[in-house]
Parts: structure tokens; C-alpha cells; sequence
């Protein structure tokens, strides 16, 4: 399993926390509950910030799903920015991987963040509301928009486009 290198900050501490909770409640003899709780912590981070290797497909024509999840929305929508196209929503719980893969190979048009709220993220008002980061596309198939958005748990987007850059089709984003 790969780590997120976004996550060592957190991960890398608490690993050692666990393990000094463990040597004193095993030297001093005392219950593993605290034990228990630092454990659990651990492995739900583990899990959260868990970057497994992805293998993009070959052929033509292909847009990859830029995210773990569950597809909320699917509809035709008229964006201020990009005009007529297709939105599709995927929500992702506390168990999905968090690293966001680029759809398709592009070059990052516009790349804007919005300070926001930290709603759930099942909320659909969340995708308007909450801090999210805007990525417009210019791809081989037209204009795309990835949004990221944060959420109650997931407060914090760290996004590697950048204006007038290229990326490749299951880069992360």
C-alpha cells in the first residue's frame, strides 16, 4: 500500500503516539483502551490518506473518473464558464481514496480557489457553498471543469494544477 505523501504529516506522528501509548501501558501495566483508541486512529488514517497505484487504460476516446466514489448526479447543466456540458457529482465517504486523478490528458486553462463553508459533503449545496478548487481543462475533446470540493471530515484540498501546465491522463491532481 502507498501512502499520499499528504498524509505522512499525520500518519508519521501518530504512529509513533500509538507506539509510545503502547510501551507505557505495557510498562506500566495499565488497560489498552487508550491503546485501542490510538490504534483505531491509525488505521482510519491509514485508510483515509491510503494512494493505491493506478493503471490508466489504453484506447481512444477515454475520460477517466477523476475520483473514488459514488456517482450522486448526473445531469446537463449550462456553466457560466464552459457553456453546455455534463455534470457528473461523485460523493466521497470517509473510506473512498482521496487523491484525485486527472480525467483525461490536458492542459489547465484556469485554476481558481473559493474559501467556503465545510458542509457534509453529501449536502448538494456543499458544491457551491463549501471551499472547493475549480480546475477548467482544455482537453483533445473540448473544455472540462473538475471541481474539488471539501468537506466536514476532508477540510483540506491540496491541488497541483497550475496555469498553463500540462497533465496526463491519471496524473494527481
Amino acid at each position: 500500500m502507498r501512502l499520499a505523501p499528504e498524509g505522512r504529516i499525520i500518519v508519521l506522528p501518530l504512529f509513533l503516539l500509538t507506539g509510545l501509548i503502547l510501551y507505557l501501558t505495557v510498562s506500566m501495566g495499565t488497560s489498552f483502551t487508550l491503546v485501542g483508541i490510538a490504534f483505531g486512529l491509525l488505521v482510519f488514517c491509514l485508510n483515509f490518506f491510503r494512494d493505491p497505484v493506478r493503471n490508466v487504460p489504453a484506447g481512444k476516446n477515454l475520460i477517466l473518473a477523476p475520483a473514488d466514489g459514488k456517482i450522486v448526479k448526473l445531469i446537463e447543466v449550462d456553466d457560466p464558464e464552459i457553456g453546455e456540458s455534463q455534470l457528473v457529482s461523485i460523493f466521497l465517504n470517509v473510506f473512498n481514496v482521496h487523491a484525485n486523478r486527472m480525467p483525461i490528458e490536458g492542459t489547465f486553462t484556469d485554476v481558481k480557489y473559493h474559501k467556503g463553508k465545510f458542509m457534509a459533503a453529501f449536502d448538494h449545496k456543499a458544491s457551491d457553498e463549501n471551499e472547493r478548487t475549480e480546475i477548467t481543462i482544455i482537453s483533445k475533446v473540448g473544455t472540462l471543469k473538475v471541481k474539488q470540493i471539501a468537506g466536514l471530515i476532508a477540510r483540506r484540498i491540496l491541488c497541483y494544477a497550475k496555469n498553463g501546465e500540462s497533465m496526463e491522463m491519471g496524473g494527481r491532481l
